[in-house]
């Protein structure tokens, strides 16, 4: 539980979720090849792991969205403001998956340490 802990505290941190390193990001969209320190690959070599990625980016930026409107629209209840839910809501959904890109790379790559450890691949 420590060592899943460690690796997913690390991703929230954009370091190797594997060595804590940091560097893995050569600008806010582009990941290295490979961590630097230990060598560890970001695409763990298995078909679809992009997919993967991109598909918990979406889901998180998703999750997120839903708890801003919900709780915009519960705070303000019974008049809650349908422009700024529609438009905000909208804005949301375009900006949310950039902001959040860096770190669901590096959280699905923890996540797939501690599912499948290094050299299991």
């Amino acid at each position: 539980m420590t060592r899943a802990l460690d690796l997913l505290g690390r991703a929230l941190r954009l370091r190797c979720p594997n060595c804590g390193a940091s560097g893995l990001f050569e600008r806010w969209l582009k990941m290295r090849p490979a961590c630097a320190k230990c060598g560890l690959a970001v695409e763990r070599g298995e078909q679809g792991y992009q997919v993967g990625a991109s598909m918990f980016n979406i889901a998180v930026a998703e999750l997120f969205w839903v708890a801003v409107m919900v709780t915009l629209a519960v705070a303000t209840w019974p008049t809650p403001p349908w422009n700024l839910l529609l438009w905000g809501g909208a804005a949301l959904m375009v900006v949310l998956p950039f902001l959040f890109y860096p770190f669901s790379k590096t959280l699905f790559l923890a996540m797939d340490l501690i599912f499948r450890p290094r050299g299991a691949e």
